[in-house]
C-alpha cells in the first residue's frame, strides 16, 4: 500500500475507485467496504484508494473536543496497510477543508486531484460542510463531475450493524469480547510506562503504570482484563493482566491503567507499550485488606492463564 499525503500539488494520473471516511479502528465493517472497493477496482482495471483524515474532524470544528478513538493515526495506517488497498491518501483536515461543500470537495479533491471515477460510500457516511447533504446529492453531483457514486451495505454481525460507535459502546461497557468480534482483532491501546504507586510490587504483582493521555484512545470500562502486551517496535508478545480503575482498596480517586506482565523482568520505564485486551475477567472492587486483594489477584492470574490456554485449544 502506498500512502500519499494530499495537498494542492497532488494529482494522481491513474483513475481509481475510492472510498472516504475517518475509518477509526478499521473494523470489520470498514474491511468489508474496502474489500468491495478493491474488487470494483480490479474488475474495472483501476486502482483502489482509501481517502482518510489525519485527525478527527470534530477536533477542528470544536477546539475543546477530546477524542476517544479506537486507533491512533499510526495504528490506523498500519491496519489499512493489511488490507489489499492500493493507495491510502491522507488528507489534512483543517477549517478550509471543513468549509468545503460536498460538491466542491468532490470537484476539487476527488476529481481534480485524485482522479476518482467511482466513489463507494459507506451506508452511514456523510461528508461536506456540516454534513448537510446525503447520498442522493452525491449521486447528482457525481453525474455532473463524471464520478459514479454507489452506496455499500452495512456489515451485519449477529444482527448488529458494525460501526465505530457500536464498538465504542461495547468497550465502554467492558464487553471486550464483543468489541473484538466487531473489530476482527483484539482492541489495543498504547501508553508510555511512567512511575506508578508501586503497590503492585509490594503485593507480588509488579505492574507497568501506563500514561495513555497523549494518544486520544478510549479506555475500556473499569475492571480486570486478560491482555497481550508488546513493546512498540517489537514483535514478541507477553501475556498479562491489566487493571483499569481508581484503586479503591488504596483510596485512589483518579483512573490508572496498570499492567502486570506474566514471567517478565526488566526495566520498562519510559518505553511505549501496546496492550491488547483479550478477555474481561471481573469488575473492579474494593477489598477489605491487602491479603484479600492478593488472594483475588492470584485467582485472576489463574483465570487469565486458563482463558489463554482455552483460546489455543479452540
Amino acid at each position: 500500500m502506498d500512502t500519499i499525503k494530499i495537498n494542492s500539488e497532488t494529482h494522481l494520473s491513474v483513475p481509481c475507485v475510492a472510498t472516504i471516511g475517518f475509518f477509526d479502528g478499521v473494523h470489520r465493517g470498514h474491511q468489508y467496504l474496502i474489500s468491495h472497493v478493491v474488487a470494483e477496482a480490479e474488475a474495472s482495471g483501476m486502482r483502489s484508494v482509501v481517502i482518510t483524515f489525519d485527525r478527527h474532524p470534530r477536533q477542528v470544528l470544536h477546539s475543546d473536543y477530546v477524542p476517544k478513538l479506537l486507533s491512533t493515526l499510526d495504528a490506523k495506517l498500519l491496519l489499512l496497510s493489511k488490507t489489499r488497498i492500493d493507495v491510502c491518501t491522507l488528507l489534512h483536515f483543517d477549517l478550509e477543508t471543513a468549509s468545503l461543500s460536498a460538491y466542491d470537495f468532490m470537484r476539487t479533491v476527488l476529481r481534480d486531484r485524485l482522479n476518482v471515477r467511482k466513489l463507494v460510500i459507506g451506508y452511514d457516511n456523510r461528508f461536506g460542510h456540516n454534513r448537510t447533504e446525503g447520498f442522493d446529492d452525491y449521486v447528482r453531483y457525481g453525474r455532473e463531475l463524471g464520478i459514479e457514486v454507489v452506496q455499500h451495505q452495512a456489515f451485519v454481525l449477529n444482527g448488529v450493524k458494525v460501526s465505530s460507535s457500536v464498538i465504542r459502546s461495547f468497550i465502554k461497557e467492558g464487553e471486550i469480547e464483543l468489541a473484538n468480534q466487531c473489530l476482527g482483532y483484539p482492541y489495543t491501546i498504547i501508553g508510555q510506562v511512567v512511575d506508578g504507586y508501586k503497590e503492585g510490587r509490594k503485593l507480588g504483582f509488579p505492574t507497568a503504570n501506563l500514561d495513555t493521555s497523549g494518544y486520544g484512545q478510549l479506555l475500556p470500562a473499569a475492571g480486570v482484563y486478560g491482555v497481550k502486551v508488546r513493546l512498540q517496535q517489537q514483535v514478541a508478545e507477553h501475556r498479562g493482566m491489566t487493571n483499569i480503575g481508581t484503586r479503591p482498596t488504596f483510596g485512589g480517586d483518579s483512573v490508572s491503567v496498570e499492567t502486570h506482565i506474566f514471567n517478565f523482568t526488566g526495566n520498562l520505564y519510559g518505553q511505549q507499550l501496546l496492550v491488547s485486551f483479550v478477555h474481561h475477567v471481573r469488575q473492579e472492587c474494593k477489598f477489605a485488606d491487602t491479603g484479600a486483594l492478593i488472594a483475588q489477584l492470584k485467582e485472576d492470574k489463574k483465570q487469565v492463564e486458563q482463558q489463554f490456554e482455552n483460546d489455543l485449544g479452540e
